[in-house]
């Protein structure tokens, strides 16, 4: 790439409106960046900032009420806000790409994968059946699907959430587009998966020379992608650069804001709690004289943030930022939270115990429901949680995590083994015939708080509701209790009128902890509550379940595949791995050598916020078995870069019982496990390190 060279893609101080009832919504101010050929370009910011309506404007798919109202998008020089319907159908698909964020709204649920693959070269360059077909064949060897021809006849809903993203990539190169636009590709996915995706990514924009739009509110996955970041905040970019220079010296309050409330590895709530940035995007309606971020930030100074629109200053060779106090925020030191005075591990009564917990789902086929065997979904778990503590579970897709969470709910029951909680046995009561005193014992959190909050009613309506149903209060006590309830979850009483959709996604979620802790209960069950929520609103959530607990004394059951969110939350830990426990014990001693050989590998996969970091990636091959065929020995031979040998894949591995209550389901002996991590021929011995 050279200085003369053309960009890929370019804005030139480009406006965006949406004409909505209450006027102009003026989303996107003026903005201007490039990328160039074979580059990684990083969009960061919260939900509502204007990313996704960047890459909606590159596609023209603005809808009815968007337009571009100022300034130029050109496309390897050619403006695309002037282009017509004709000329834009030429490009879409075959010239620019896009990836959007959940897969299955890219695929067609009734056509096989092979079939719209072949859509792409038969439509965009008229080439023969025989040929659309090799194509789709050599890009699904390239995007690392083994079986191509399998893969071919199968439809998405046979593939894994991996796989899909996987062919929904293919699809998109299979065109050998100029740009490629990337919406969110890795949220919610799997922390192997992602990892997987992301080297993927890595590998084809080498191979390709490919120029990548990469929006993500996920800073680890950007640093690990992109050459440059930009930084946006309501529209506009606050910080632009190199990727390391804008990690390693942030210049504006807003990314170091996105910075101080990012788990990592190395952080947990008692020495380094995470520090949420205050209140929310304002609405374009109603945008600030100043700095658009100033009413959110403890260094804005009235009379020179707000009077006049700040400009883009450079502060390096390729660093630009947007604030009037950019030289004196390179002294701010980053704020640290209060943190927590109380271990939760001091705790001693046991609240929940489960003993040997296993769950079988029978097959049926045909009209006569035929029995097509059985689906071992837990075999024989063990765990315990004790009072005021976080027992964290963990693991891919498929390991039985949901499944146990359905058993402890009651929305499922065990087929053998013990689930207590406290003195009561709870594995095979469903939730129906539960007395309301043991459903007030244990509630839910959900990954979406949209599908358990009724669109109909008023998020105060769900509150009182359950009040009354478990709490048995009249009108005016649920009232008084619901207005409680809201301060307690840091949401003002007039809330309780509005409607689900009237809140933001924080706020919605906000509203279910607060349902969840109407019945004050002893176990908080939270699945997956902050996967698909910006880093500061996540914060905040995480926050505020800490809090909670530390004041009430409950016990959280936290289930997630965010490792690094995991280590800064949990006082416990298990690692499931295809109903079964790999790992278990104090978060600290599982997150230190020796590991067993699947955490190992789920630990290298975290994408790391350090554009700078080394180690190498532990690469997983080999098929994952089937739940209805489980393997005689090791679940995680099939897979497992160290193993032994024929006892792997014959007999069970014992658990290893390490000090502290930590244990480990492994044939290795725990002394060879930690020499060999300690080592640094470790890796390089028994497993490949992933491209770059």
């Amino acid at each position: 790439m050279t200085e003369a060279a053309t960009p890929t893609l370019a804005f030139e101080d480009v406006r965006i409106s949406y004409f909505i009832r209450a006027g102009e919504a003026n989303v996107i101010p003026r903005l201007s960046f490039e990328v160039m050929p074979g580059e990684a370009y990083g969009l960061v910011g919260e939900s509502g900032c204007g990313k996704s309506t960047v890459a909606l404007a590159v596609m023209r798919y603005l809808g009815r009420a968007g337009r571009i109202t100022g300034g130029r998008i050109l496309f390897e020089g050619r403006d695309l806000a002037a282009a017509t319907e004709s000329e834009l159908r030429r490009i879409r698909g075959r010239r620019i790409a896009m990836v959007y964020q959940d897969p299955m709204s890219s695929l067609n649920p009734v056509m096989t994968v092979g079939r719209q693959l072949m859509e792409v070269p038969l439509l965009h360059s008229g080439t023969s059946r025989e040929e659309a077909r090799r194509r789709a064949l050599e890009i699904l060897e390239e995007v690392n699907l083994a079986d191509p021809e399998r893969v071919m006849e199968r439809y998405p809903h046979q593939l894994s959430g991996g796989q899909q993203q996987r062919i929904v990539i293919a699809m998109a190169l299979i065109a050998e587009p100029s740009l490629l636009i990337m919406d969110e590709p890795t949220t919610g996915l799997d922390v192997t998966v992602e990892a997987a995706v992301l080297d993927l990514v890595r590998r084809l924009r080498q191979r390709h020379r490919s120029a990548i739009l990469f929006i993500s509110h996920n800073l680890g996955a950007v640093a690990q992608i992109c050459d440059r970041i930009g930084i946006m905040y309501a529209g506009e970019l606050v910080e632009t650069g190199a990727v390391r220079d804008v990690f390693k010296t942030p210049r504006h309050p807003y990314t170091r804001g996105l910075l101080d409330c990012l788990p990592t590895l190395d952080r947990d709530k008692r020495r380094a709690p995470l520090v949420p940035i205050p209140g929310q995007i304002g609405s374009p309606l109603e945008r600030p004289r100043g700095c658009a971020f100033a009413p959110r930030c403890v260094h804005a100074e009235a009379g020179r943030c707000t009077v006049a629109p700040i400009p883009l200053v450079s502060v390096g060779a390729t660093h630009e930022v947007r604030c009037v106090r950019h030289a004196e925020l390179s002294a701010w030191a980053s704020r640290g939270g209060t943190a927590s005075a109380r271990d939760g591990r001091d705790a001693e009564r046991s609240v929940i115990e489960v003993t040997e917990l296993r769950k079988t789902y029978r097959q049926s086929a045909g009209l006569f429901g035929a029995d097509r065997g059985r689906i071992e979904a837990l075999s024989g778990v063990d765990l315990e949680a004790f009072e005021g503590q976080t027992l964290a579970i963990v693991g891919e897709s498929g390991c039985g995590k949901s499944t146990l969470a359905r058993i402890l709910s009651g929305l499922a029951t065990a087929t053998a083994g013990s689930v207590r909680l406290g003195d009561i046995e709870v594995g095979t009561q469903p939730v129906e015939t539960r007395p309301d005193a043991l459903k007030r014992q244990l509630q839910m959190v959900f990954q979406n708080p949209d599908s358990t909050l009724n669109p109909s009613h008023s998020v105060g309506f769900s509150v009182m509701r359950a009040l009354r149903r478990l709490r048995r209060l009249d009108r005016s006590q649920a009232r008084a209790e619901a207005a409680r309830l809201f301060e307690t979850v840091q949401l003002p009483s007039s809330f309780l009128r509005r409607k689900p959709h009237q809140l933001s996604g924080g706020q919605r979620q906000r509203v279910a902890i607060a349902r969840a802790l109407a019945g004050d209960p002893a176990v908080i069950l939270a699945d997956e509550p902050v996967s698909s929520l910006d880093v500061s609103v996540q914060a905040a959530i995480v926050n505020l379940l800490a809090e909670l607990q530390a004041e009430r004394r409950a016990t959280l059951v936290f289930i997630s595949h965010d490792l690094a969110l995991v280590r800064y939350l949990a006082d416990s830990v298990a690692v499931m791995y295809l109903g079964t426990i790999a790992e278990a014990g104090p978060a600290d001693r599982v997150f230190a050598p020796p590991w067993h050989p699947y955490t190992e590998a789920l630990l290298s996969a975290v994408p790391k916020p350090d554009p700078g970091a080394s180690g190498a990636r532990i690469v997983l091959e080999g098929p994952v078995p089937s739940a209805a065929d489980l393997p005689a020995g090791c679940p995680f031979a099939t897979r497992c870069p160290r193993k032994l040998g024929a006892i792997c894949d014959e007999q069970r591995p014992p658990d290893r019982m390490l000090d502290d209550g930590h244990r480990i389901a492994c044939h290795i002996p725990t002394e060879t496990l930690l020499a060999l991590q300690e080592s640094g021929t470790a890796t390089q011995r028994h497993h490949k390190e992933a491209a770059p």
